[in-house]
């Protein structure tokens, strides 16, 4: 997780609430009500707060991870400048909601999207320099997400397990090892569709900020503890994990999770916490289709010059197989900024994804079926990562170091995680004609990320 300074211990998270909380900035500053005209129509009850439900509450309600709650208008009117402020960030580090994929370039489908639309900042931009007014409140839509319990991005998990928990001292060094297995209590096999990880913290107001887990490797054994299940890998900020609905992992009965290897880092206050897994499952007569696997890769020469912006490092990666690429999930460390995503075939290439990066919500953006990657063998993959060691990226300690590759926080680190499905050459094909057929691509009419999507008669003879 990315730290910042602090009066206290020079170091601490800056996570969920951390940046919640610099939304406060505005309390007790009124908005400025002289700016009327195309904001004079938009009230609070009947544009702002339907945006606020769908994106801001899972997180802005009693006893989660945000400091404050914004169900209400008294919540959310103090607030108004720097909601404005946060949103109108869009791809940028600071950005709320905390979702980091650039509009202008690249595939723009993604099945977990969490992103504002245009015409969602705009409005909440016109409301607050309108003096933020509340508008009638019987224009306020139903109350649609809950005001208390677990915030659940899947729904309501079919399984929830309780990993045990950890005491970290206030202002400790980071620690990492291993945290025991703890029985899925789950009596048949069952194949898991989502998964997400909750941290459950013992400190007040608001876990977000007082993070103690930087990531979490989870795994599963048998009952006799021989490994039968690799799980996401857990970070700080991380939103769910959607499978891919053609390979989906399977859960055996009798299972029990572990984390084989966690790295725990000290806020300033002494905190016990462990984490919460929720999984949601196929139905029983659920069989997936495709061969699941995992492409991680990256550069371990980080060499990031101190008080330098715009600093870049490459990688790259040749698929051996043809590959659907379901997800894509960036992994820096503080010094990170962007990172972007090339496919290299015959001689022509194409950005897939760029992304924004804020190591407080290291984020994996689950692809739409019908626009995730479908790349031949033979494609190299290219990924630049940015970084920025300067102070004005808030997320570096101090900028008058040097930096490189390590596994502490204050380190950096350039990789992507991708779980893949290797396809056959008739698969692929198969894949590329279920596509075309749902989506009217004409003969020769090719797609971004799927670049033999055009051909009737793929290169070699073979047919699709």
């Amino acid at each position: 997780m990315s730290p910042t300074r602090n009066r206290s211990n020079g170091i601490r998270f800056s996570g969920v609430a951390i940046l919640a909380c610099l939304l406060a900035g505005g309390l007790g500053a009124p908005v400025p009500g002289a700016a009327q005209g195309q904001g004079n129509d938009v009230t609070y009850s009947r544009d702002i707060a339907p945006i606020l439900q769908r994106s801001c509450v899972k997180c802005h309600r009693p006893n989660s991870l945000a400091p404050m709650p914004l169900l209400t208008y008294d919540d959310v009117r103090p607030y108004a400048r720097r909601i404005r402020e946060r949103t109108a960030l869009r791809d940028k580090r600071g950005v709320m909601p905390p979702w980091f994929i650039e509009r202008d370039i690249g595939i723009q489908h993604f099945r977990n999207d969490e992103a504002l639309s245009e015409q969602e900042i705009e409005t909440i931009a016109a409301w607050a320099s309108a003096g933020a007014p509340e508008g009638d409140p019987n224009d306020l839509p139903e109350l649609s997400v809950p005001t208390s319990g677990d915030a659940w991005d899947i729904g309501e998990p079919d399984l929830v397990v309780d990993l045990p928990p950890y005491t970290m001292e206030a202002n400790a060094p980071d620690w990492w090892g291993m945290i025991p297995h703890t029985a899925s209590g789950l009596t048949e096999d069952r194949y898991v569709a989502a998964m997400q990880v909750l941290e459950i913290s013992d400190v007040e107001g608001g876990a977000g900020g007082k993070f103690i887990y930087h990531h979490a490797i989870i795994a599963s054994t048998d009952e006799n503890g021989r490994m039968n299940g690799n799980w996401p890998v857990h970070e700080v900020g991380r939103n769910a994990e959607h499978f891919d609905p053609q390979a989906s992992p399977i859960l055996r009965a009798g299972s029990q999770f572990f984390i084989p290897g966690v790295h725990i880092h000290a806020n300033e206050w002494t905190t016990t916490a462990h984490l919460r897994l929720g999984l949601k499952f196929h139905p029983r007569d659920y069989e997936p289709t495709r061969r699941r696997s995992t492409l991680t890769f990256g550069n371990g020469e980080i060499d990031l010059r101190p008080l330098v912006a715009g600093q870049e490092i490459h990688f790259y990666q040749e698929l051996t197989q043809n590959t659907k690429l379901p997800t894509f999930e960036p992994h820096m460390h503080a010094a990170g900024v962007r990172m972007c995503m090339d496919a290299i075939w015959a001689g022509r290439t194409e950005t897939l994804t760029c992304a924004g990066y804020d190591h407080n919500w290291v984020k994996v953006y689950n692809y739409d079926e019908d626009h995730a990657p479908l790349l031949p063998k033979g494609t190299l993959l290219h990924i630049t990562a940015y970084f920025d060691n300067t102070p004005d990226n808030t997320n570096v300690v101090d900028a008058r170091n040097w930096s490189g590759l390590g596994h502490r926080s204050i380190d950096n680190m350039a990789i992507v995680i991708m779980p893949t499905i290797v396809l056959s050459d008739e698969e692929f094909a198969e894949e590329m004609a279920t596509r075309r057929e749902r989506l009217g691509l004409a003969e020769g009419e090719g797609m971004l990320g799927c670049p033999l999507c055009g051909f009737i008669e793929l290169p070699g003879g073979r047919d699709r």
